[in-house]
């Protein structure tokens, strides 16, 4: 099985700056890559929305309300995703997830191997921004 695990976020000030990641890992024996990578977010109260995607060859977009402050990046050795955000206004506290396609190796005896495409969700990380 594979998962995804965030960190980062926190208390900021309003009009500050702070950082999430998020890597893929398994947690058997399973063998993957990541496609596309991308973080999402819910505020209170609110739908689920995307911020930010990053492709597989590193080609970020954005949400038009991201405006600039943030950057989506990706380590994609370490299958790892990062998302920093800066100028930070109260619109912007919500919990971000982080989220991949995957693809799984069911049979690498075959030419070219098999998988299975999964779509992942990280746990979530809680960002407050305080005026």
């Amino acid at each position: 099985q594979v998962r995804l695990v965030e960190s980062g976020g926190g208390l900021v000030q309003d009009g500050g700056s702070t950082g999430l990641s998020c890597a893929a890992s398994a947690v058997s024996e399973t063998r993957f890559y990541v496609n596309s990578m991308g973080w999402y977010r819910r505020a209170p109260g609110k739908q689920r929305e995307l911020v930010a995607t990053i492709s597989r060859d590193g080609i970020p977009k954005y949400a038009d309300f991201v405006k600039g402050r943030f950057a989506i990046t990706r380590d994609s050795a370490k299958k790892a995703v990062f998302l920093q955000l800066n100028s930070l206004d109260l619109a912007d506290a919500a919990v971000y997830y982080c989220n991949a396609a995957v693809s799984v190796y069911t049979d690498i005896s075959t030419i070219p191997p098999r998988t299975r495409n999964i779509e992942l969700w990280g746990q979530g990380a809680l960002v407050t921004v305080s005026s």
